[in-house]
C-alpha cells in the first residue's frame, strides 16, 4: 500500500505534512506525527501562535517544552488532491526533541470510510 501524506496548514500557509498513520475508525480520529517544514522550535511556534491567537491550551510545560492545544479552527489538513480532512476538532500536541502530532477528531462516515479505508480494515480485522 502507498503511504498516503497530507499537508498541514495554519493560517493557509504550509507548516508540514503527516501520514495519519493512526485512528480510533469507531470514533471518526485520525492522527499521526507532523514533520514540520521551514519551523525551528516546534514548542515556541505553537505556544506562540496559541498565545497570539486566543487559542486554549490543554496543557503546557514551558520546563519540559511540552505542549497540547484545543481546536486551531485556522489548522487545516489537506490530502494529495486538497481536500480538506474536516472533523469536529482538531489538536496538536507534542514535546521539543521528541515528536509531535495532530488529531482530528470526529470526522464524518462514509468519508472516513472512503478516505482512511485501511483503518477500517485494521479495526475490522481485530476482530478476525
Amino acid at each position: 500500500m502507498t503511504t498516503k501524506r497530507y499537508d498541514i496548514f495554519l493560517d493557509d500557509k504550509i507548516i508540514g505534512t503527516t501520514e495519519l498513520e493512526k485512528a480510533d475508525a469507531p470514533m471518526g480520529i485520525v492522527f499521526g506525527r507532523i514533520h514540520f517544514t521551514n519551523i525551528v522550535g516546534d514548542y515556541d511556534f505553537i505556544k506562540k501562535y496559541c498565545l497570539e491567537n486566543n487559542i486554549e491550551l490543554s496543557s503546557d510545560y514551558p520546563e519540559d517544552k511540552l505542549i497540547s492545544t484545543r481546536t486551531i479552527d485556522n489548522l487545516k489538513v489537506r490530502n494529495e488532491n486538497g481536500v480538506e480532512i474536516e472533523g469536529l476538532g482538531n489538536q496538536i500536541s507534542g514535546m521539543d526533541g521528541d515528536e509531535f502530532e495532530i488529531t482530528i477528531e470526529g470526522v464524518s462516515y462514509p468519508f472516513f470510510e472512503d478516505e482512511f479505508p485501511h483503518h477500517i480494515k485494521a479495526y475490522n480485522d481485530q476482530f478476525k
